[in-house]
């Protein structure tokens, strides 16, 4: 990459209006604007992003742990997503901007069931996005590799990311029934008998169907629900308050002043250190240590003055007679009186 300074300095310095050439001062530094920002894969430097809620635990088909603890990545039209089964989906911006974006898209929180099949993990409760979090739909697509596909945001701030994956290929692997104890099973064959005989509406089969994958774990009721995104964004503002200095009960006010007190304790301890280890520099006018005897450097052409430094230009002219107080000493010079 041809350095910006060096660019500049060509186009605007390398000759006079009149043809002349002249002479120029090439500074050599390069513009940074938006590069520190610019997200090329992972950095080191780049804090980690940190999630509004915590991931729900695993659930659904006993084969899909083989994802947990692992992560899957792909560049897409200048943007890189990062996929953790069971954990969250997380976006970075690959832009030279001076603050792209870098966020998560969604937390693990439950399964999407329909037909007797698991047929999406539902992601939500990621950044802000004004009035609403980010949420993420990741669906399941049967390929010989596990490789995130394609992600699209199908509507302000929701988005819906295709995997593919070998463990979805066979016909029964992604089926409900199979994969819940016997006790709910037995549940879910006498609900199944009652809307046989219209005991109960089609309504009532799917409320009852549903309370049944919120007993499995499978899903969430509305009411968790409200309850996760509730504390999230009390979370939140109570993260703001504190960054204000600004504190709700006394206890948290207690709280936060120990947490100071303790690095104001750590502060003076080091700064004890690094006084002991690094000498105080002494001020050139300070007094003499007790007991020791000053020490000039005799210049030659100056007479020195007790309590005054030899200044440069002060010699003692011929014909004039040395003032009494002001004649050399023998103690503080080597000058050899004639």
């Amino acid at each position: 990459m041809l350095n910006a300074g060096l660019i500049l300095g060509f186009l605007l310095g390398c000759s006079h209006a009149d043809g002349e050439i002249v002479n120029m001062k090439i500074v050599e530094e390069p513009s940074n604007y938006g590069f520190n920002n610019y997200n090329v894969g992972v950095s080191n430097d780049e804090p980690k992003l940190k999630m509004r809620v915590k991931p729900s635990n695993f659930s659904g088909p006993p084969h899909l742990r083989n994802f947990e603890n692992k992560c899957f990545e792909k560049q897409i039209v200048g943007y890189k997503y990062e996929f953790c089964p069971f954990s969250n989906v997380t976006q970075h911006e690959q832009s030279y901007r001076w603050n792209p974006f870098r966020g998560v898209l969604g937390v693990w929180q439950e399964w999407e069931i329909k037909d007797n099949k698991f047929v999406a993990m539902i992601m939500r409760e990621g950044e802000r996005c004004g009035d609403i979090s980010r949420s993420t739909r990741v669906v399941f697509v049967c390929a010989e590799t596990n490789e995130i596909l394609n992600v699209t945001e199908y509507s302000k701030c929701n988005y819906q990311l295709q995997f593919a994956t070998p463990y979805v290929c066979v016909d029964h692997s992604m089926l409900v029934y199979p994969h819940m104890s016997p006790t709910l099973r037995l549940k879910w064959d006498l609900l199944q008998g009652q809307y046989q005989r219209e005991e109960i509406t089609r309504k009532g089969y799917d409320k009852q169907l549903k309370k049944l994958f919120i007993e499995a774990g499978y899903c969430m009721s509305e009411n968790v629900q409200q309850i996760i995104a509730k504390s999230a964004v009390e979370q939140e503002k109570m993260e703001e308050k504190e960054q204000k200095g600004e504190f709700d009960t006394l206890y948290q006010c207690k709280e936060e002043y120990q947490k100071l007190k303790k690095e104001v304790e750590g502060l003076r301890a080091l700064m004890a250190v690094k006084n002991d280890e690094v000498p105080v520099p002494q001020p050139a006018n300070a007094e003499p240590v007790h007991g020791a005897e000053p020490v000039h450097d005799a210049q030659p052409g100056h007479d020195a003055q007790p309590g005054h430094d030899a200044q440069p230009g002060h010699n003692a002219q011929p014909g004039h007679d040395t003032q009494p107080g002001h004649g050399a000493q023998p103690a503080h010079s080597n000058s050899t009186n004639v």
